[in-house]
């Protein structure tokens, strides 16, 4: 019966000791597992951080491009116009036509880009009077000049006319006769009543069809004169708008292509080469010139102690030499 009972405890002890370590082998396998995830998980968002960062950086490089590049593709600015009135002559009260000043620079800056094709046209909000009617064609004159004062262009234009290579340009009203403009005054008769429509005509005049500003001279103001004392504007309005070509018109015009094409382009050239850049580190091409030059006094010391042994081992073997023959000479007495 003891030893049944010894044998039965010992199967006991040894069942319990194979349990212990498939327990351990689990335990420690289950550890590895959860190390291996662990690194992959860190892995994974480390490379999803640096194609994130690459991602931003290409985009923020395309950005930078682009509004470093690209004008401003429409500039409109209200048009005021005044007379001088210290006239001589005490009859006339305006001693001059319609003049405007205007400035062509924002925030400190030149509206106008060197080396960009502008079209600038002026648009007149004028009544349908009596006064204009009668006034018939005008001419409108517009001077750009620099910061020194000195003119920079000069145009006279008018909408009469189709563009041609003339430099002048003369403006008027749309002629209605006066059965039309009685049928439209009644068809139109309750908006006019309420303020909701009126009675004016928009007059549309280039003034330059192909600008280009001088990098040399950049104009600041622009000069407007209507040449007519009796003309009659509700408001005005100056236009300019930018002529694009080349990459701006493909910028300008295909904004979400070029944008695809230009973050994508610069997003591939910064991971070849950040490829590149591990590909070297990996290598060992990119050494310190520090370690090179460790390296070699290391070398160099090593061939120098080995020429120094060797010295010294030729020069106790000349030694041994010299002596040998005073020791073997005999001593005369």
């Amino acid at each position: 019966m003891d030893q049944r009972s010894h044998l039965h405890s010992g199967d006991d002890g040894e069942q319990s000791v194979r349990v212990d370590e498939m327990l351990l082998r689990l335990q420690g396998a289950v550890a590895m597992a959860m190390s291996r995830t662990r690194q992959r998980v860190i892995q994974g968002f480390v490379v999803f951080l640096f194609v994130f960062l690459l991602f931003w950086l290409a985009a923020f490089l395309y950005g930078s491009f682009y509004y470093s590049y690209m004008p401003r593709a429409a500039f409109s600015t209200p048009v005021h116009y005044h007379y001088r009135t210290d006239c001589e002559s005490p009859a006339s009260f305006l001693c001059s036509y319609p003049l405007a000043n205007i400035s062509l620079m924002r925030n400190k800056k030149h509206v106008l880009t060197f080396s960009q094709a502008y079209r600038i046209s002026l648009q007149l909000e004028m009544p349908e009077s009596p006064a204009n009617q009668e006034l018939g064609m005008f001419l409108i004159k517009a001077t750009c000049f620099s910061q020194d004062g000195s003119q920079v262009a000069t145009s006279a234009r008018s909408a009469r006319q189709l563009l041609s290579a003339a430099s002048s340009r003369f403006s008027m009203l749309r002629y209605r006769s006066n059965l039309l403009r009685s049928l439209g005054t009644l068809l139109f008769l309750p908006a006019f009543l309420t303020g909701a429509a009126e009675q004016k005509q928009v007059v549309e005049v280039e003034l330059f069809s192909d600008y280009t500003d001088d990098p040399y001279a950049p104009a600041e103001t622009a000069i407007i004169e209507i040449l007519s004392n009796k003309v009659e504007i509700y408001s005005s309005h100056l236009y300019i708008h930018a002529h694009f070509t080349g990459i701006r018109y493909l910028l300008f015009y295909f904004p979400v292509i070029s944008a695809l094409v230009g973050v994508s382009s610069n997003f591939i050239f910064l991971s070849v080469l950040s490829v590149l850049s591990y590909i070297r580190l990996l290598l060992g091409v990119g050494w310190r010139p520090e370690q090179l030059r460790i390296d070699r006094p290391l070398s160099e010391r090593e061939g120098n102690t080995n020429n120094q042994q060797e010295d010294k081992e030729d020069d106790s073997a000349g030694t041994a030499e010299l002596q040998g023959p005073l020791q073997t000479t005999p001593h005369k007495s």
